[in-house]
């Protein structure tokens, strides 16, 4: 899959990416407590895409490494499109 295809709604993602850039994590409240979220831009060779980083994805995921999600969704926030790796969903660093 390719981020061109991405569409809200979107589910089983596989997609390799480049992190092109990326947010400070901080930290936040969910219904299951605290914990650190970042924003980050993926690209590919067909367009960028918001990916959002949770918890240990937030820190251990750097500017300039290639991933791979498996089993990723699109969701809405604010009004933006962005995907989700979510907890049946799996990110891997290709290279750093």
């Amino acid at each position: 899959m390719k981020i061109s295809d991405l569409k809200n709604n979107t589910r089983k993602v596989d997609i390799e990416a480049k992190i092109i850039e990326k947010e400070e994590p901080r930290d936040v409240n969910t219904r299951y407590g605290k914990t650190k979220v970042a924003n980050a831009k993926i690209e590919d060779d067909t367009g960028t895409f918001t990916l959002v980083l949770w918890g240990d994805q937030a820190e251990k995921v750097l500017e300039g490494s290639v991933i791979k999600i498996e089993n990723g969704y699109v969701s809405f926030w604010n009004g933006e499109p962005q995907l989700n790796v979510g907890k049946f969903g799996k990110l891997t660093v290709v290279k750093e």
